[in-house]
């Protein structure tokens, strides 16, 4: 098993981990200080590296704050715990959001501190099976004429550091086309970093992407490597490009003219050398018309465009999808897989599936969970597409958890037979109307029809708070929203942070800062 590595120049602190750690089975090797660290990596492949990383902040021989940004760049999956005074818990804080996967005040109590480099050393045993996993998966699957299309596609370009343009609907797999590009370019071997423009705020993406200095703005305690930097050297795959701010364009525009920009409060030129590969499931062309994305910049994305095609255009792959994701839900969960009887399988292949292959794969994670029997029949299918009959055109929103897709929040459906698929984030979140009334849920049943749509129900919760005194009807909705959101995450992952994250198209510090500010039980 590999060591926790503990740095600090106290000698007493690291004496207590070493023996507390020890008498738990886990091996341990410590520091003094980060440069003795940095050398020792130099002479380490990652198979011989820690499996968790303790570091005290301030040290004779360097900050604990600059070895965890050196540690995030060599190994990015490796849970850093900071360790700190209380008097420093401003620059702890200023860790964890930068990247730490916990901090640690001194004095600590000796069990908590154990029991949290525990859960540190899980975290990075599942990632590490993970990424075995993903490794083991094939990229994309299709057999249908229209993924060949984008299969040869991707081969005609691996030699190119041409910029592309995806475009196709929410959850028809659009990250996995990048991903694959870059892949099978001449960069594969940089880093490949992705950004959702339109889940992060409008004043915080201007800093995630170009990164900032230290005191640009409140609560900017240290100096931050925006995206582009981060990706110098591969790709840099920008998700939903058309939600994208206005006055952001105009500073992406120049950095794809000359490869320079400045970090938020800078005053030098920081040159980066990236491929920028876009996506959106937007009409970028109508949205140039409507003056609210910029023509220059649409023709500057738009060297090479692909079409990923909606899973209901390539019907004939939903057979082998499916097998698929029961393969991968099944490995997620430590069970055995299950098997789908053809006629199962015929029905599903006339669903609409407006979540595109999102949508089948939460599908089939329900399955996993709630089908009875080893064998997946008709009958076991989720009640939405029972009771819809599979073909109706708004198949099933329960299974796309994606923010800027019509098919967002959970629905709760209804079984004859006295079942239920409940959307706890929902009911937790539930806030009484005006009138003292909960909202009624939304319900898909054979005999009640289909439902009007989230939506709606939304625009009529927000017109009763509307119609009241407060002022603070934004802030309600949205984080009943966002905790929605997350709930459910954390419900399909079964309470795994990172994987929920990677699901909501969210990162994983922004997720942790959600779960608290939200007061979130997971």
């Amino acid at each position: 098993m590999k060591s926790i590595w503990i740095v600090d120049d106290d000698q007493s602190i690291r004496f207590v981990l070493e023996k507390a750690l020890l008498r738990e089975g886990l091996p341990t090797r410590s520091f003094t200080n980060p440069r003795e660290v940095l050398k020792a990596l130099d002479g380490l492949d990652d198979a011989d590296g820690p499996q968790a990383l303790v570091s005290d902040i301030r040290m004779p021989g360097g900050s604990g704050l600059d070895l965890l940004t050196s540690i995030k760049e060599r190994l990015p999956g490796l849970p850093v715990i900071i360790m700190t005074a209380f008097s420093d818990l401003d620059s702890a804080v200023s860790a964890f959001q930068n990247g730490a996967f916990e901090y640690l005040p001194k004095p600590f109590d000796l069990p908590k501190a154990v029991a949290l480099i525990r859960r540190a050393v899980e975290e990075s045993q599942r990632e590490e099976v993970a990424e075995v996993k993903m490794a083991a998966t094939p990229e994309m699957l299709g057999q249908a004429s229209a993924m060949q299309d984008v299969f040869r596609a991707i081969g005609r370009l691996s030699q190119s550091n041409v910029t592309v343009m995806i475009t196709g609907e929410s959850g028809s797999g659009k990250e996995l086309v990048a991903r694959a590009l870059h892949k099978h370019s001449p960069r594969a071997s940089g880093p490949f970093v992705a950004i959702n423009t339109a889940a992060i705020p409008k004043d915080l993406l201007e800093s995630e992407l170009f990164g900032h200095e230290r005191g640009a703005f409140t609560g900017a305690q240290t100096s931050r490597r925006g995206r582009f930097e981060q990706a110098d050297g591969g790709t840099l795959f920008l998700d939903e490009i058309g939600d994208m701010p206005f006055d952001l364009q105009t500073r992406l525009l120049r950095v794809l003219s000359d490869g320079n920009f400045y970090r938020v409060g800078g005053h030098n030129a920081v040159k980066s050398n990236v491929r920028v590969i876009a996506a959106t499931h937007q009409d970028l062309e109508q949205r140039v018309k409507q003056g609210v994305f910029r023509e220059d910049l649409f023709h500057r994305l738009n060297v090479i465009r692909l079409r990923l095609p909606a899973l209901r255009e390539r019907r004939e792959d939903v057979p082998m999808l499916t097998r698929h994701f029961l393969l991968q839900s099944a490995q997620q969960l430590g069970v055995e897989p299950k098997r789908i009887s053809e006629s199962a399988l015929d029905l599903l292949a006339t669903c609409q599936f407006p979540g595109n292959v999102r949508q089948l794969e939460n599908i089939c994670h329900w399955l996993t969970v709630m089908a009875p029997a080893q064998v997946i029949e008709t009958k076991d299918l989720p009640p939405e597409v029972l009771s819809l009959g599979g073909s109706a055109q708004g198949m099933v929103t329960s299974f796309s958890p994606d923010v800027h897709d019509a098919a967002a929040l959970p629905l709760v459906a209804e079984q004859a037979e006295g079942a239920s698929f409940v959307s706890s984030a929902i009911a937790a979140t539930a806030v009484p109307h005006a009138s003292s009334a909960q909202p009624a849920p939304v319900v898909l049943s054979g005999d009640k029809g289909r439902s009007a749509g989230w939506e709606s129900d939304l625009e009529l919760e927000a017109l009763s708070l509307l119609a009241t005194d407060r002022q603070d009807v934004w802030d309600v909705l949205t984080n009943r929203f966002e905790t929605c959101l997350i709930q459910a995450a954390l419900a399909t992952t079964r309470g795994r942070r990172i994987e929920a994250a990677l699901k909501l198209g969210i990162g994983r510090n922004t997720i942790t800062r959600k779960i608290q500010e939200l007061g979130i039980e997971d």
